[in-house]
């Protein structure tokens, strides 16, 4: 079988979804590799890398989808809706399609691929197991963003972050506080920690206290409890205004007294809970910087402009967001790694396995045989259950 790597088409996205480290592995699984020319050259592997290692450079996109029975992307149409929808009309019936597709954001897309007759997985719905953890995308591109968001906020910062004992005195470190103690939280707790900070951390997750704990953070505990603060997947649930309310409340102090601000809290498929209000803002001392990792889907904090750096009472609030794609290097590394793991289950013996039996296959499969399969997607969108191909034509 072929895998095809396309350039990846969104403004500013320099990833690449296969990287030359892991043709080797593809190639033992019976997977064949066609790169598009310039694929990886703005992540720092250029065509001759991935020539020496058994890839074909293909110079035409449009040859990339017609020659490749698996297409693996980062961002497919679907979570590239600036340019993506471009390549609907290279995408040919029975076609695999993988990589980032948003599936919670609109259903027009994924109708789209489906009407196509393309065969989608979505890199985002892989359960959170055991088994499937070397195929985890989301964590991986949250371990970069939670670095990244400390480098940031550093970078910003008119103080540094280590304490310093100097000829001219001793200076105080920086204050960070990271609010969310997911997987871009945990990675932004130990970045700071290795700058040098003082770092808390606050989750509404009793059980993320032990992991804060042992990077070195102080966790923030609040007189307030989370009702299901988790659901099945380990995501945070989303939690009534009420307790969201209590929860600023509490937290207004300890955002004061904080240099930096890292909030990385997001709940799948809904819009980011408000935890930072502007009133918050407004009592942080001049200088302070707020970096709001949750800016995509509005954003944790009252003043964040998503996609901006802006500047309010004083304090620097950075909303940019797709921060993975600003350390492409060991982004596509990760991403390619995670997605060889993932294609080496689909494709055995070099034939693909569709086995709704396999929990990763069946959570990640969103579209086949032009229908939108995915039991979840069907649910959250309120779409009529599919009826078995053994029933059809039964009823009278």
């Amino acid at each position: 079988m072929i895998v095809g790597v396309p350039r990846e088409s969104y403004p500013g996205e320099r990833r690449v979804a296969i990287v030359p480290a892991v043709l080797p592995a593809l190639a033992k699984g019976g997977l064949e590799v066609i790169v598009e020319a310039g694929a990886g050259v703005e992540a720092g592997y250029p065509d001759a890398a991935y020539e020496a290692k058994g890839a074909k450079i293909v110079a035409d996109r449009a040859a990339v989808f017609a020659a490749a029975d698996i297409v693996v992307q980062v961002l497919c149409y679907g979570s590239n809706d600036k340019t993506g929808e471009a390549d609907l009309p290279l995408m040919r019936r029975d076609q695999l399609l993988v990589g980032f597709l948003r599936p919670l954001g609109e259903l027009k897309t994924i109708q789209q691929i489906a009407e196509r007759g393309v065969t989608a997985l979505c890199v985002e719905l892989m359960p959170r197991t055991t088994r499937a953890q070397s195929m985890d995308v989301l964590s991986s591109m949250a371990t970069i963003c939670g670095y990244k968001a400390v480098i940031l906020a550093a970078d910003a910062l008119p103080r540094i972050f280590p304490m310093l004992t100097t000829a001219a005195g001793t200076i105080t470190p920086a204050r960070v506080l990271v609010i969310g103690a997911g997987v871009a939280g945990l990675q932004a707790i130990a970045t700071s920690r290795r700058l040098g900070a003082v770092t808390s951390a606050y989750d509404m997750r009793p059980a993320s206290k032990e992991q804060v704990q042992s990077l070195g953070g102080r966790f923030v505990e609040l007189p307030i409890e989370a009702k299901d603060a988790q659901d099945a997947r380990g995501y945070a649930r989303e939690q009534g205004e009420e307790f969201y309310r209590k929860q600023r409340e509490l937290l207004g102090q300890v955002v004061a007294d904080s240099d930096v601000v890292i909030t990385t809290a997001v709940i799948p498929g809904k819009k980011a809970p408000l935890l930072v209000t502007a009133e918050m803002v407004k009592n942080m001392a001049p200088g302070s910087v707020i970096v709001d990792l949750a800016s995509e889907r509005g954003g944790n904090c009252e003043l964040t402009v998503p996609g901006e750096k802006t500047f309010a009472h004083g304090v620097t609030i950075i909303g940019w967001y797709n921060l993975a794609s600003t350390v492409p290097y060991h982004a596509s590394q990760m991403y390619a790694r995670n997605v060889t793991a993932f294609l080496l289950n689909l494709v055995k013996d070099g034939k693909l396995r569709l086995d709704a039996a396999d929990e990763i296959i069946r959570d990640t499969l969103l579209t086949t045989g032009g229908e939108v399969v995915n039991a979840r997607l069907r649910e959250y969108y309120s779409l009529p259950p599919l009826v078995p191909a053994s029933q059809e034509g039964t009823k009278s």
